[in-house]
């Protein structure tokens, strides 16, 4: 962990990440970041069980596209106690299916004591 950063990431051994999930600390911010390509202000529909939601994106320095919500957002609570799994979609991307990882809730849970 970095300071004042928390971070899951979701890809293959050995290759670079193709999701993360990031929280800042000192702002109580969490990043969801994914690989792939889209203008700014391009949606990333996040999908858990119990819901579906739309988020703005902004283009990441590192390639890729960021939505951030605030630490208290529910959103956060759905995917990390989504069955299993969730989904991220970008337009013009391959959707990503990814295992609602112990991980996850660790970023949630750092971002929201702070």
């Amino acid at each position: 962990m970095e300071a004042g950063r928390s971070t899951a990431r979701y890809g293959l051994p050995g290759q670079p990440s193709l999701v993360a999930v990031s929280c800042n600390t000192a702002t109580r911010t969490t990043n969801l970041w994914r690989t792939g390509t889209a203008r700014d202000g391009a949606a990333l529909i996040v999908t858990a069980t119990s819901t579906r939601r739309m988020l703005p994106t902004t283009s990441s320095e590192t390639g890729g596209l960021t939505a951030s919500l605030a630490a208290s957002d529910r959103l956060l609570d759905a995917i990390a106690f989504s069955r299993g799994r969730f989904m991220l979609e970008a337009p013009g991307n391959p959707p990503l299916y990814l295992p609602s990882w112990p991980e996850l809730s660790r970023v949630v849970e750092d971002c929201r004591r702070g």
